[in-house]
């Protein structure tokens, strides 16, 4: 079976991670992050391009040093509720953190949308690296790497165990025998394990869909390992052709190891396409906005969010790398691991290693409109993705994208022409998860 390019595209709003100073594009409104209109504009282009999904990220910690997007914008379930009543096929994915909520209450808020989109839900399951969230909910300290992921992984399984709630035929609303519900369909899920101790069942009903997508985005052991387990959808990291090649491979065996399909585990590398009308000024704009967005203050902040929002700036810039790897163990362990180790190894100073973080790397996506679908094409070709996660910083930027890239890819087979369904789990080629308790009864009766 031949397969199908993916691709989703995810909102800068006024400026997130490398892209500081976008708040300052006169194309781009200030109030954009919290703009639901805006939101509502990018999901209408998307859907009309035949994307699979609108990917919102999303945090529950800042400082003044964070990047304009993450001071003030829209919480994300709240966001794509609105979107959906918008969009009738575009997948409405939202990030939420399963360290700082509770299985219950965001099962059924993911329940709610993939009800109000018809099916269009997706979660990206974080387990948050910003240390400071602890402290926004009532924790000293933020949990560390094995109890995070351990929970995660339990908060997921627990998550789909309330999604089975009711069966798909639960509800007869027979009029003439006064039967609105079977309750021999209704289950409690009487979950006792080491995080989470929950009865259930949910008041809500299984969507067109079955379930909402599981998305992650893991890159550490543990990471992989759970996205390997649970994970439908992964946003994955980039890189060289080569490494996004080694880490699609890395979770297609994984996950073949876990008993399941890797087929259905659609890969999602991040792409900042810039397109112009030649490939010069495709690269030119490309140099600008590094440029642009090349601040040291803000990249000093930056390499503190690997270490729980550390201030670094209490050291002195020019001396040695400080010793902070206890940080790592709580924050984004495995840049922060990697950034400690090349310091060490080169001997590099707290300047030296800030500066390094935001250094100019020639995306591959960068071109006019043939040389970027020659360069999508490549890396599918190659095997190191499934689809982008695209990121453009203005509408206008998506749009001729949308205008000069698409219809190429198409023309070649690989993106698709209409919409094959109106769930996400259709557009992404992934079944339908089968109730469990169907299931068993199914078993019993064979």
């Amino acid at each position: 079976m031949s397969r199908t390019l993916h691709l989703a595209v995810h909102p800068y709003g006024v400026g997130g991670p490398g892209q500081h100073g976008l708040w300052k594009d006169p194309r781009v409104a200030k109030n954009a992050s919290i703009d639901i209109n805006y939101y509502i504009r990018l999901a209408q282009a998307a859907e009309h391009a035949l994307f699979d999904a609108l990917f919102i990220v999303d945090s529950q910690f800042i400082n003044s040093t964070y990047p304009a997007h993450y001071l003030n914008r829209l919480e994300p379930l709240t966001l794509l509720s609105a979107v959906a009543t918008h969009t009738k096929h575009l997948g409405l994915v939202g990030t939420a953190s399963s360290t700082y909520n509770s299985p219950f209450n965001l099962a059924r808020r993911f329940a709610s949308l993939d009800h109000i989109s018809g099916g269009r839900a997706g979660w990206n399951v974080v387990t948050s690296f910003d240390t400071g969230t602890s402290k926004n909910f009532g924790l000293d300290e933020h949990l560390d790497y094995a109890t995070r992921y351990g929970r995660a992984l339990e908060f997921v399984q627990v998550a789909r165990g309330l999604w089975d709630s009711y069966e798909d035929d639960a509800f007869p609303a027979d009029v003439d025998r006064g039967v609105f519900l079977d309750p021999a369909k209704l289950h409690e899920l009487d979950h006792a394990g080491e995080h989470f101790k929950i009865a259930g069942p949910l008041n809500l009903s299984r969507s067109p869909q079955g379930q909402p997508v599981i998305f992650q985005a893991g890159v550490s052991e543990e990471g992989r390992d759970l996205a390997a387990q649970v994970a439908e959808g992964i946003f994955a990291p980039g890189g060289t052709l080569e490494s996004a090649r080694d880490y699609y491979a890395d979770i297609k065996k994984r996950t073949a190891a876990y008993g399941r399909d890797p087929d259905h585990v659609k890969v999602l590398i991040h792409g900042g396409p810039v397109v112009a009308a030649t490939d010069d000024a495709a690269r030119r704009r490309e140099r600008e906005i590094f440029e642009e967005d090349d601040d040291f203050g803000r990249n000093l902040a930056l390499l503190g969010r690997s270490f729980g929002a550390y201030d670094f700036s209490v050291h002195d810039l020019d001396a040695p790398f400080p010793d902070v790897a206890h940080l790592a163990e709580k924050g984004g362990r495995t840049g922060a691991t990697q950034l400690i180790e090349r310091a060490r190894t080169e001997n590099l100073t707290l300047r030296q290693v800030a500066e390094s973080i935001n250094q100019f790397r020639q995306s591959p996506f960068v071109g006019d409109p043939r040389t970027v679908a020659d360069s999508i094409q490549r890396w599918f070709d190659a095997g190191a993705f499934d689809g982008i996660n695209l990121a453009f910083r203005t509408e206008d930027e998506l749009n001729y994208f949308v205008d000069g890239v698409v219809p190429i890819l198409q023309k070649r087979g690989l993106f698709r022409t209409e919409y094959t369904s109106d769930t996400l789990r259709g557009n992404l080629g992934l079944p339908i998860p089968a109730n469990r308790h169907s299931r068993e009864r199914q078993l019993v009766n064979d």
